[in-house]
């Protein structure tokens, strides 16, 4: 009988530190395997563990390939791995952890491709256009130039010629220029191994063992190329939470992480059941909330044993600006840590800056989600001044003089001023405090809910927890099916709920509570005190 060599001190030490759903994940045997792991469960950690343990059981390090979602979590993991390794004698950088695109890149790269020169999409499609366009606009084009690209069965229907030549266009000027974007990295590189033999096969040496990060947000393109590398021997380890599939928009489908058996015979799946990161009541009410998802796996999720921390429900009918200012003057700064103000779009998040400036709070945001720079702004208010209208209110005026993210924003600061005039100066003096005021370390950050996945805050409040606000009426009623679309507005709010550490305050209307809010809670709870 043949005795298993026993592990390196430090692999066995990290394998013991592991909750008991962590380690079976860490050592669940070569092969295809479905890590399912919920918000806060940790999964960087058992991502970890597991290479440090297939190393120390034999495998050459320098061929087991991470693939990651962005560049922030491909950094971390990178440094987490560089540090466990080190203990069994590997060398930093021997494994290979890579996003998607810098993965393409070297694909293309090493079959003779010219990557040296990589286009600004919206820079291109801007001199195409003869200048700038509106952010409606231009998201309406990125969008479908990525779909044309990555995949054409849910690009642009045919009869929008206009995009459809605008895409046309778009691709000849890159080809004049001997340049790729960034869907071209991963497109191209999948078009490499498919056509190449010999590529493919130095690949899949090189990506014997392969782990995918995220695997939830994977669009076809990047799972045809992570299924390629894996080949006939599928020892393929994929991460992932089908409840937190929220990024539709850029071809994420929560189908693609459930149906995963039928693409991987054999497909073994562990469950990672606890989350560590939510108070015991904030992981039982989003756990409630999430189950209404119609299309999910059936799954256990835990508060940790010895968790700590509150969620407090803060019912408030106030305009947008009274909001803001009563949440900045309760809630910010009570308690050491760090704060973030969570909203469905940067345009709910404007007031909140406003008042941050009024006061003299310190903030960063995600995205500038103030945009008081943009020429936008000084062109939409110009055409309020001309409107004929002076004495109508001014809101009903700013909305009918545009229907883009620009005019929402505009909206968030025009709540609390009567006049045009008094508007404009606000905006002058906030331009003014913006580059005195912000600091990318402060401890207060505004982010829109997708702009926070995978990051984590002591203390979070959600605010716009309304009917109509979170979800977006826009987003299901324009969506080609509602329900779906809805189910994705679910999963956002649980990914939003999900990010605090110790306190979460959700924000909403007594009147009119989210249909969310009243998923996961009762009426009696929902009532004001």
């Amino acid at each position: 009988m043949v005795t298993a060599a026993p592990l390196p001190v430090s692999v066995q030490e990290r394998l013991d530190r592991l909750a008991p759903d962590q380690r079976a994940a860490a050592m669940a045997p070569p092969g295809p395997v479905l890590c399912v792991a919920p918000a806060g469960s940790g999964k960087t950690t058992t991502l970890v563990a597991r290479i440090c343990w297939r190393i120390a059981t034999g495998v050459d390090p320098a061929t087991v390939c991470a693939v990651t979602f962005n560049r922030r979590a491909a950094e971390e993991l990178r440094e987490r791995l560089d540090s466990a390794l080190e203990l069994q004698g590997v060398a930093p950088g021997t494994v290979q952890v890579r996003t998607f695109h810098a993965l393409g890149r070297r694909i293309l790269r090493d079959s003779g491709v010219d990557v040296t020169r990589l286009a600004t999409r919206a820079e291109v499609i801007e001199r195409l256009a003869g200048g700038p366009l509106p952010a409606s606009g231009m998201r309406v084009l990125d969008d479908a130039f990525t779909r044309l690209t990555l995949d054409p069965e849910r690009g642009p229907s045919p009869d929008q010629v206009h995009i459809h030549a605008a895409y046309a266009a778009y691709r000849a000027a890159l080809a004049a220029d001997s340049m790729l974007d960034l869907d071209d990295l991963v497109a191209g590189a999948l078009r490499v191994l498919r056509e190449d033999e010999r590529a493919l096969a130095r690949w899949r040496s090189r990506t014997q063992v392969l782990l995918v990060d995220e695997s939830q947000d994977l669009d076809r393109t990047q799972l045809e190329l992570a299924l390629l590398l894996a080949g006939d021997t599928r020892d393929i380890f994929l991460v992932g939470d089908d409840d937190q599939t929220i990024y539709a928009w850029r071809l994420a489908d929560v189908r693609r992480i459930l149906d995963l058996a039928s693409r991987l015979p054999g497909l073994r799946r562990v469950d990672l059941t606890t989350n560590y990161r939510c108070p015991p009541e904030v992981v039982r009410r989003a756990a409630r909330l999430v189950e209404h998802v119609t299309e999910r796996f059936v799954k256990r999720i835990d508060a940790a044993p010895r968790a700590t921390g509150s969620l407090v429900l803060a019912p408030d009918p106030g305009d947008d600006v009274a909001r803001a200012r009563r949440l900045l003057i309760a809630w910010y700064g009570r308690d050491p840590g760090g704060y973030a103000i969570l909203a469905r779009t940067n345009g709910q998040l404007a007031p909140y800056a406003a008042v941050a400036i009024e006061r003299g709070i310190p903030f960063r945001v995600e995205q500038d989600s103030l945009t008081l720079d943009d020429p936008a702004v000084d062109a939409l208010l110009a055409r309020v001044e001309h409107d004929g209208r002076d004495a109508e209110p001014l809101l009903p005026r700013i909305a009918a003089a545009g229907d883009d993210d620009t005019t929402q924003v505009v909206l968030g600061w025009a709540a609390a001023f009567a006049t045009l005039e008094s508007l404009r100066t606000a905006l002058v003096r906030a331009r003014s405090a913006r580059a005195s005021i912000g600091d990318g370390t402060a401890p207060l950050i505004l982010a829109t809910a997708h702009g926070t996945k995978g990051l984590e805050f002591d203390h979070v409040a959600v605010v716009g927890m309304d009917e109509g606000v979170f979800p977006s009426d826009r987003s299901i009623t324009e969506a080609p099916d509602p329900g779906r679309a809805l189910d994705e507005e679910r999963r956002l709010a649980y990914v939003a709920w999900t990010r605090a550490r110790r306190e979460l305050v959700l924000v909403y209307d007594p009147d009119a509570p989210s249909i969310f809010m009243r998923e996961a809670f009762s009426p009696e709870e929902l009532r004001p005190p």
